[in-house]
C-alpha cells in the first residue's frame, strides 16, 4: 500500500482539525506541522489499544476517570480546538467510534453526589478534548458546581488554548478564574516556537490574574527531541512566570507510536538539564504505564556502585559522608 493511499486511510479514520491560528502557526514554523498533520505512520498501531491507559475500565460514570486515590479527571467534552496527533484519547475522535459530548447536567449531578461520597477524592482535572471549548458560564458553572460540593479543594483546567487558541483566554475569563481559590491552569506547550506573542500575551493575562500555571510538554521523535529545542522552551515558560511541571514520553496507545523516543532518549535530555536548569524550569519526566497502571518519574541514574553520587557540576562520581548513616 503507497503512502497516500495510506494517508487517506489516516485522514478517514482520524481526521485532521486544524483552525486558523495552527495552521497560521505551522506555516510559519513547519517544525510544529507533525503535530497536526495527518501520518501514515498513524496506521501502524505497534500491538497498541485505542485505550491504552485503560481510562474506561476507571470511569465510575462516562464522564469522569478515576486513576488515583485523591483526584480524578473530568472529561467535560469530546471537542478540540485542533486535533493532535499524539493525542492519547484519539479514540474519542475516531470516526468509527460515538463522538463524545458535553457532559449533561444529569449525569454531571451524579458525579456530584458520587464525589460527596468519596471526600478523599479533593483534587479535579478539567479535560476532555479541551475543556475551553465550553463557554465561560459552563466552564463556571462546573467549577463552582464542583467547589461546593465541600470535598473538592483543587480544580485543574486542563488546556492547549493558550498554545492553540490563544484569543479564547480573555481578559474577562482570566478575571473571573483568578477570583477563585484552589484553580490551577495547566497549559500544553512541546516546543519554543508555539510560545508567540498571542500566546505569552494569554498566558500573562491569567497570571496577571492571580492564576498559578504549570505546563507539561510531550517529547516528540522529530519535533522537540532535542536537549536544545527543550531547554529553550522550559527557560522561555519559567521567564513567564510557568513552571515546566512535567516532559511525558509518548503514551502506549494505538496511532501515536511514530512520536516515541525511547526513554533513554528523555532521561539523556534530563541529564543535559542538570547543569542548565534550575528546578524552576526543570520538569519530572515521566512515563504513564499501561492499564491504569499511573505515572512513573524516572530520573537518571545518579549512585554508582561504590555509593558515590554523580555530580553535574563537577562531572564525576563524589561521596556524601551522610548518606549512610540511619536513623533510629
Amino acid at each position: 500500500m503507497d503512502n497516500n493511499t495510506r494517508l487517506a486511510q489516516v485522514r478517514a479514520l482520524y481526521p485532521e482539525q486544524i483552525n486558523d491560528y495552527c495552521r497560521k502557526l505551522i506555516a510559519e514554523h513547519p517544525a510544529l506541522a507533525p503535530m497536526y498533520c495527518a501520518d501514515p505512520r498513524e496506521l501502524d498501531s505497534a500491538g497498541l489499544e485505542t485505550d491504552g491507559l485503560g481510562e474506561t475500565a476507571l470511569s465510575p460514570f462516562p464522564h469522569l476517570i478515576r486513576t488515583y486515590h485523591d483526584r480524578a479527571l473530568l472529561l467535560t467534552t469530546g471537542a478540540c480546538f485542533s486535533r493532535c496527533r499524539f493525542c492519547f484519547r484519539k479514540r474519542l475522535w475516531r470516526t468509527d467510534s460515538p463522538v463524545m459530548q458535553e457532559v449533561d447536567e444529569a449525569e454531571f449531578t451524579d458525579i456530584l453526589q458520587w464525589l460527596k461520597a468519596h471526600p478523599e477524592v479533593d483534587d479535579i482535572l478539567l479535560s476532555g478534548g479541551d475543556v475551553m471549548t465550553l463557554s465561560d458560564n459552563k466552564i463556571f458553572h462546573l467549577i463552582d458546581q464542583l467547589l461546593a460540593t465541600g470535598t473538592i479543594r483543587t480544580c485543574r483546567i486542563c488546556s492547549r488554548a493558550p498554545a492553540a487558541a490563544p484569543e479564547r483566554i480573555t481578559e474577562h475569563f482570566a478575571a473571573e478564574l483568578g477570583k477563585r481559590d484552589g484553580i490551577w491552569f495547566i497549559c500544553h506547550f512541546n516546543h519554543p516556537d508555539e510560545l508567540t506573542a498571542e500566546a505569552e500575551n494569554a498566558c500573562r493575562r491569567l497570571i496577571r490574574n492571580g492564576v498559578p500555571m504549570l505546563n507539561q510538554a510531550v517529547l516528540l521523535a522529530g519535533v522537540n527531541d532535542s536537549a536544545e529545542i527543550l531547554h529553550k522552551l522550559f527557560k522561555n515558560l519559567a521567564h513567564l512566570r510557568i513552571k515546566p511541571h512535567y516532559l511525558f514520553h509518548i503514551d502506549p496507545v494505538e496511532g501515536v507510536s511514530h512520536f516515541a523516543t525511547g526513554v533513554q532518549k528523555g532521561l539523556e535530555i534530563m541529564e543535559s538539564f542538570r547543569y542548565t536548569l534550575s528546578s524552576l524550569a526543570r520538569p519530572d519526566f515521566a512515563i504513564d504505564l499501561p492499564c491504569g497502571g499511573g505515572k512513573v518519574v524516572l530520573t537518571p541514574d545518579d549512585k554508582d556502585m561504590n555509593g558515590n553520587y554523580w555530580s553535574a557540576v563537577k562531572q564525576c562520581y563524589m561521596k556524601h559522608p551522610l548518606t549512610d548513616i540511619s536513623s533510629k
